[in-house]
């Protein structure tokens, strides 16, 4: 399933191709390779030289050891790998003590228009966005190369689509060297959405560290987080409950009424409206309550103004071509969004009037500029994140076959093993950052997993060589973009074993502690911080505890839980201490047959 940065509760469900859908990619295929036979000559006599050293590089030895095959789930360079799989790393070019001199970036970027078309088509169409990497990192034999990157044609004027692709875990850091890499209006790529998403506001994410706003914004922003880590834990544990007792209520409806088969109930927008409730107390100190239409319908407005910005980057299953025609072409306009935004704005600045005051008695931000950074910190970067993280991770623990040996009956022991365990007492920072370990690595490897925004990217400020494995160097000019694919560079078989694999329990221990140095999903090591200096995520460190405490939630008020897709199939209520041991379901209530 790849990774979507468009919350799924917004995302279209149709994810299959009509029945004329394999002839219409035939007739696209087709009409691609006419157009290359045609524009290929022209191109082979204005770009020779490039053709010459791209056959050069094709027929040269690997840029790391002579095999690009990839680990399988049960060891190294097994040759019954697919080809589309990352290339390995040679060992032997890991230990040399010299390093080799930069080589140029193998890969191409096609015939003008065609190529990024090419690219474009692929990368949405006839790929997906993990496969669409895999095998450019094999046909280059590298895991330094260059490809488009879509937005592009027709309508996306002054996008270049031109990047390096980085997909390896030692070449991916120099995305966070503030020396090497400018983070200026970059986000998500070449494309910028504009500022009209953002009231006119170019907010914080959008800044690099040399302007001098960014300081301002990120030290607002990390004191947001500081003012409001005293009520977090309560406000999300009482945001949970209301999500689990409408699941709940959903779910047993959902059984009485059945008459065959297994009953679930989704808990993707029960979620949305527990993340949204809880970070708008937390974060903004404003109470969603005190506005009915912010209350019940805040989170849909937040869902459309991530899509509308995001989508014309995603892939979303719209039948195709029409996706490609109706979202891909052109971007959006940001009009679409202004009512809702409006709204959420008005709500701020009444609500919130205090977290905006404290932007300019402190830090010197205007109280435009204050909410509107409010809005994007809140809808962007929070909401936004654990709407596609969060769901994943649920997912992943409540799979059916409970992961890794008894995954679920070990988080519950060691979730109940602690002081509060016991009770109903509120699982706080303390608790989820030094008394349950088991559990923060499983969100650790969530993340390395599915990161919640897979695609970094930097545009190099000089000339510099790009390092990678074992010296390996790659030379890069100034102005050129570099795009890091994460979900690659956190499977690196150079640094992770069994990289493919879910490990819950990969960075328990020193040397799981060790790990944490290539886990890369703040923008920035995870055992690095924050700072007004830098662009890693201000609430690295409150997002997994976030994470930490919702699964500590599920297991102080479940014994058990199933999950398929994004919904809940089996809820077992915690039973009394005698019993609670067995992850048998409970013998059902009369009043409750469908939640035990």
């Amino acid at each position: 399933m790849p990774t979507c940065l468009v919350p799924c509760s917004f995302c279209s469900r149709v994810k299959e191709e009509a029945a004329a859908a394999p002839h219409t990619i035939v007739a696209f295929r087709a009409l691609a390779a006419a157009i290359a036979a045609v524009v290929a000559p022209v191109t082979r006599v204005l770009n020779g030289q490039l053709i010459d050293r791209a056959a050069q590089l094709s027929s040269a030895p690997p840029h790391r050891g002579d095999n690009s095959t990839q680990l399988n789930s049960t060891g190294r360079n097994d040759v019954r790998c697919s080809a589309i799989m990352l290339p390995t790393f040679s060992p032997t070019a890991s230990a040399s003590a010299a390093t080799p001199p930069p080589r140029p970036i193998p890969g191409s970027y096609g015939p003008p228009v065609i190529g990024a078309l090419r690219d474009r088509l692929d990368y949405f169409w006839f790929q997906s966005q993990d496969e669409f990497f895999r095998r450019r990192a094999a046909a280059n034999r590298s895991t330094v190369f260059r490809t488009n990157i879509p937005p592009t044609f027709p309508f996306f004027v002054g996008v270049d689509p031109r990047v390096v692709a980085v997909v390896d875990a030692a070449a991916f850091t120099a995305l966070f060297d503030s020396t090497l890499v400018d983070k200026r209006d970059i986000l998500i790529g070449p494309y910028n959405p504009g500022a009209g998403f953002t009231g006119g506001t170019r907010v914080g994410v959008y800044l690099d560290t040399e302007e001098p706003e960014h300081g301002r914004v990120k030290e607002f922003a990390m004191a947001l987080l500081h003012r409001g880590a005293q009520a977090w834990p309560a406000e999300l544990r009482a945001a949970a409950d209301a999500m689990l007792d409408a699941v709940e209520a959903d779910l047993l409806a959902k059984q009485q009424q059945a008459t065959g088969g297994k009953a679930s109930a989704s808990y993707l927008v029960p979620l949305q409206q527990c993340i949204f409730r809880f970070l708008c107390k937390a974060l903004v100190g404003a109470d969603p309550a005190a506005d009915w239409v912010v209350d019940r319908f805040g989170f849909t407005i937040l869902d459309v103004w991530l899509a509308v910005q995001l989508l014309p980057t995603q892939k979303v299953g719209v039948i195709q071509p029409l996706e490609e025609l109706l979202i891909h072409s052109f971007p959006l306009p940001s009009f679409v969004i202004w009512p809702g935004y409006h709204l959420l704005y008005r709500f701020v600045e009444k609500h919130g009037a205090e977290t905006v005051e404290l932007a300019a008695r402190e830090h010197g931000i205007g109280e435009k500029d204050a909410i509107n950074n409010l809005l994007f910190v809140l809808g962007f970067n929070a909401f936004g994140g654990f709407s596609v993280f969060l769901p994943f991770l649920v997912a992943k623990i409540g799979e059916a076959s409970d992961p890794a040996a008894g995954l679920r009956r070990r988080l519950r022991e060691e979730v109940r093993a602690t002081n509060v365990g016991g009770g109903d007492a509120v699982f706080g920072f303390k608790a989820v950052r030094g008394e349950m370990p088991l559990v923060r690595s499983t969100v650790y490897e969530m993340l390395r997993m599915r990161p919640p925004v897979p695609l970094q990217f930097g545009r190099a400020r000089k000339d510099f060589v790009l390092r990678s494995h074992g010296g390996a160097g790659f030379q890069v000019a100034k102005g050129e973009v570099l795009c890091g694919y994460q979900p690659l560079a956190m499977r690196d078989p150079e640094v992770f074993d069994r990289p493919e694999e879910f490990v819950p329990e990969r960075f328990l221990g020193d040397e799981g502690q060790a790990l944490l140095q290539h886990l890369f999903w703040s923008n920035g090591p995870e055992n690095s911080q924050p700072a007004a200096g830098n662009k890693q995520c201000a609430a690295k460190e409150v997002v997994v505890d976030t994470a930490c405490m919702l699964v500590a939630e599920l297991f102080r008020r479940y014994d058990d839980f199933e999950v398929e897709g994004t919904s809940f199939t089996k809820l077992v209520k915690r039973q009394p201490a005698a019993s609670s041991s067995s992850l048998s379901p409970a013998p059902a209530a009369a009043a409750e047959p469908s939640v035990k």
